[in-house]
């Protein structure tokens, strides 16, 4: 470095080198973002809806099939093979075996209240009717917030930064590869990614769970 120049102009000097360092790093940042993002996500991100026929009795669903929120007391519902009798769950209606695909969320809660939920993505086969630890152990890859607690549900289960807890997350689901991970759609920034895993050729579908009646999952995206 050039010592020449009086010490008030040696440090002038040198903050305007960082400043702009600073700078440039932060651009290369947010390309580097940009571009993951855009490897994620596929140019026509999927329409999810939900499955009424899998909702937990305590669940209320929107005409539209488009969001999800715990209702004041159980419903009414049959009791089939389909529906979750233990966790507050809900699948979405779309399969998905092969390709990539991907969803946005919003979470949507009271000001001020607690907030539960979780979501991801499920095995068709998953369990519906008796309790279970929600993990990749039995068939579910999603990101989960309870308790002021921000977890993967690995399994072990991950924790993670509350720091990364979103307003709106996207769902990236890569069957080929085995990848599911979790961007935050309001930066882009990556909240999680799935090691790689194994689904057997079996079915994939959107996966969705409300732990108290003041928060609410919407699904966005505009439908045909």
């Amino acid at each position: 470095m050039d010592n020449s120049g009086t010490p008030e102009q040696r440090w002038s000097l040198s903050h305007h080198q960082s400043f702009w360092e600073q700078r440039d790093a932060k651009v290369e940042e947010q390309a580097a973002l940009l571009a993951w993002r855009k490897f994620l996500l596929p140019e026509n991100p999927d329409v999810v809806t939900l499955d009424p026929n899998t909702a937990h009795y305590q669940l209320v669903l929107s005409e539209d099939l488009r969001s999800v929120k715990c209702g004041p007391t159980q419903q009414n519902l049959p009791d089939t093979s389909e529906r979750f009798s233990y966790w507050w769950c809900v699948l979405g209606q779309e399969r998905f075996l092969e390709g990539r695909h991907c969803w946005e969320v919003e979470v949507k809660r009271e000001v001020g209240s607690d907030s539960e939920w979780a979501v991801g993505v499920a095995k068709e086969s998953v369990e519906r009717k008796r309790t279970m630890l929600l993990s990749t152990a039995v068939g579910v890859w999603g990101v989960w917030y309870r308790g002021g607690q921000f977890t993967a549900l690995t399994s072990p289960r991950t924790a993670l930064s509350k720091s990364l807890v979103p307003r709106r997350i996207w769902v990236c689901l890569d069957c080929t590869r085995g990848l599911v991970t979790f961007l935050n759609a309001d930066t882009g920034v990556e909240i999680f990614t799935f090691p790689p895993a194994l689904f057997h050729g079996e079915t994939l579908r959107p996966w969705f769970w409300v732990g108290t009646w003041k928060t609410q999952l919407c699904l966005r995206g505009s439908t045909p």
